[in-house]
C-alpha cells in the first residue's frame, strides 16, 4: 500500500481482532488496545489447578461463519482447532423424572417430534425449509450491510425478502403456528434467548437461529472456545498487528472533527482512524467529550439490555454420571424468569439455568477423574450484586442440579469462582454489567441499533455486541469484517 494509516482498534474481542486483521491485510498498520491481561473479550480463560474454564461463550454455532472469516486468510478452521459435533447437541431437563436429548441426526429428530405431537415431523420439515431461507438471506445480506441509514434497505428484492423472513411477526406467534406442545414450543423459542428477548418481542425473522441449532449443528472446538481466540491472535498477528494488553484507553482525543490521539495507562497513541470495539456505551459516554457522543444519556438508558448472567465456574474431584456438555434446566416457569429479566427486574423467584460440562467431551479442560462445569443463570442488567445473593443463588442452582441428576457433588467442589454483574462491568466496562448486548427486539434491530458510524468524528467507527449485527460470537466476528470495509470506503475517499 502506498499510504498505509495508523489504525487504532480498542477491544481485543472477536469483533475487534476481526477488524484488525481485515484492516492488516489490506496493508495497514493495525494497533489493539486490550485493557485486560489476555485477549478474547468476553471469551477470555481461567486456569487454576489443573482446570480451564471458558468464562464467556461456551456455544459453538453457525460454524460457517467461522470457516468464512478465516478463508478471508487463505485459513481453514482445521489448521487451528479441532472441532467436534455434540450429538445429543444438548439436553433439556423438565424434572428429574422427564428429560429430552436434542439428537444431531434429522430422522432421529423426526422420531422426536413425532414422539411429542403426532404429525409434527412435516410440520419440522416446513418450518426448517423458512428457517433456512432466512439463514441465507440473513447471513449472505443482512448482517453485512452497515445499516447507516434505512435506504440500504429500500429495495424491491430486499422488502419482499423481508416479508418472506417474517421481520414483522414475532416469534412466539411463529412457533405456534406449526407446534402446540409445549416442550417443542420450548425447544424452538430457546435459541432467542441468546439474543436477549423474549419470544414475544423478538422478530420471527430469529428462527433462522433454529436452523443452525437443529440442522448446523452443536460443535465444540477441543480445548475450549478460547482456541477460536488463539486462532484469531495468530491470524492477527501474522498480519503484523500489534496487540498492546494491560493497556486501558482513557480517552480519545478529538481535533477539527477527527480523533488525533488515543490516552491509555501506557501513555499516548496517534491515529489515522479509529475502530471502538469496546463496550459502545462506555466510549460513547466516557472516552469521547461531550459534544463528540454519539447519544445522550437518556437514550442509553431508553434501550432494552439483554440480561446478565449469575456464572460460576465448578470444579469437582469426581466424574459427574449421565451428564452431557450442554444441560438447560427448565424445570421452572420461563415466562416468570423473563418477567424478572425484561418487565419486572429483579433477582428471579424460581430461576432457569444451565449447565456447561465441557470435560464430558474434552479430558484436557479438567485433571484425570474430575470434572469441568459452568453453570450459568441469567438475570437482569443493573441490579445489586453481591457475594450473598451470588451464594443464595449458587445453593438454588446447586441442589435443583443435584435433585434432576441424581449426583451429589457438592462436597466434592474444589475449585469455585463466581462472576456476575460487578465483574462484568469491571473486567469489559459493560453497561449495567449486562452480558451479550442489545435485545435483539424489532425496535433495535439493524439500522435502529446504535450506529456504527461516528457521527461527529468522522475517522472512528463502532464495531462488536451492542451495534450491527448484533450480539453471539458469529455477529461479533461479522462486526468486524463490516466496519473493518466501511473504514477502507472512508480511508479511500480521502486519497
Amino acid at each position: 500500500m502506498d499510504n498505509p494509516k495508523h489504525i487504532i482498534v480498542i477491544g481485543a474481542g472477536f469483533a475487534g481482532l476481526s477488524a484488525a486483521s481485515v484492516l492488516a491485510q489490506a496493508g495497514h498498520k493495525v494497533t489493539i488496545l486490550e485493557k485486560n491481561d489476555q485477549p478474547g473479550g468476553r471469551a477470555r480463560i481461567w486456569q487454576k489447578d489443573g482446570f480451564t474454564f471458558d468464562m464467556g461463550p461456551s456455544w459453538y454455532w453457525m460454524p460457517d461463519v467461522f470457516e468464512n472469516y478465516f478463508a478471508l486468510f487463505g485459513k481453514k478452521v482445521s489448521e487451528y482447532y479441532q472441532l467436534e459435533r455434540l450429538d445429543p447437541a444438548y439436553r433439556i431437563y423438565y424434572d428429574e423424572a422427564d428429560k429430552m436429548d436434542i439428537p444431531a441426526d434429522r430422522e432421529k429428530l423426526d422420531e422426536l417430534f413425532e414422539e411429542m405431537e403426532p404429525g409434527s415431523s412435516a410440520a419440522l420439515e416446513q418450518f426448517l425449509i423458512q428457517a433456512k431461507y432466512k439463514y441465507e438471506v440473513a447471513m449472505c445480506d443482512y448482517v453485512f450491510r452497515p445499516s447507516h441509514s434505512i435506504t440500504e434497505f429500500i429495495d424491491i428484492k430486499l422488502i419482499r425478502q423481508s416479508l418472506r423472513i417474517q421481520m414483522l411477526s414475532s416469534m412466539r406467534r411463529h412457533v405456534r403456528k406449526f407446534f402446540s406442545h409445549p416442550k417443542l414450543i420450548k425447544l424452538l423459542e430457546f435459541p432467542v434467548l441468546f439474543l436477549g428477548a423474549t419470544p414475544q418481542n423478538t422478530p420471527a425473522m430469529y428462527s433462522l437461529m433454529n436452523y443452525a441449532d437443529l440442522v448446523l449443528g452443536t460443535w465444540y472446538p477441543m480445548g475450549g472456545m478460547h482456541q477460536i481466540v488463539k486462532a484469531m491472535v495468530s491470524t492477527a498477528t501474522e498480519l503484523g498487528v500489534d496487540i498492546k494488553l494491560n493497556t486501558a484507553v482513557t480517552k480519545i482525543n478529538v481535533d477539527k472533527g477527527s480523533a488525533t490521539t488515543i490516552d491509555t495507562n501506557n501513555g499516548r497513541y496517534t491515529a489515522d482512524f479509529v475502530i471502538a470495539g469496546a463496550d459502545y456505551r462506555h466510549v460513547d459516554q466516557t472516552l469521547l467529550e461531550k459534544q463528540y457522543r454519539n447519544y445522550d444519556e437518556k437514550h442509553w438508558d431508553s434501550r432494552t439490555l439483554s440480561p446478565s448472567s449469575l456464572l460460576y465456574y465448578i470444579g469437582v474431584n469426581k466424574k459427574v454420571k449421565g451428564i452431557l456438555h450442554h444441560s438447560l434446566f427448565f424445570d421452572e416457569d420461563l415466562e416468570q424468569h423473563a418477567h424478572h429479566i425484561y418487565t419486572d427486574p429483579q433477582w428471579p423467584d424460581k430461576p432457569l439455568f444451565y449447565v456447561s460440562c465441557t470435560s464430558v467431551t474434552d479430558p484436557s479442560v479438567a485433571p484425570e477423574g474430575c470434572e469441568n462445569l459452568f453453570f450459568l443463570m441469567p438475570i437482569a442488567p443493573g441490579l445489586e450484586d453481591n457475594e450473598e445473593t451470588r451464594e443464595k443463588y449458587f445453593e438454588l442452582m446447586l441442589t435443583r442440579f443435584e435433585k434432576i441428576t441424581g449426583q451429589s457433588i457438592r462436597n466434592n467442589i474444589v475449585v469455585k469462582r463466581s462472576y456476575a454483574l460487578n465483574d462484568f462491568t469491571a473486567d469489559y466496562n459493560s453497561f449495567k454489567g449486562n452480558a451479550y448486548g442489545l435485545a435483539n427486539t424489532l425496535s433495535q434491530t439493524a439500522f435502529f441499533k446504535p450506529a456504527m458510524r461516528a457521527k461527529k468524528v468522522k475517522n472512528m467507527l463502532y464495531t462488536g455486541q451492542l451495534t450491527v449485527p448484533g450480539p453471539g460470537v458469529p455477529p461479533a466476528i461479522i462486526s468486524g469484517q463490516v466496519a473493518a470495509k466501511e473504514a477502507m470506503k472512508i480511508l479511500d475517499k480521502k486519497r
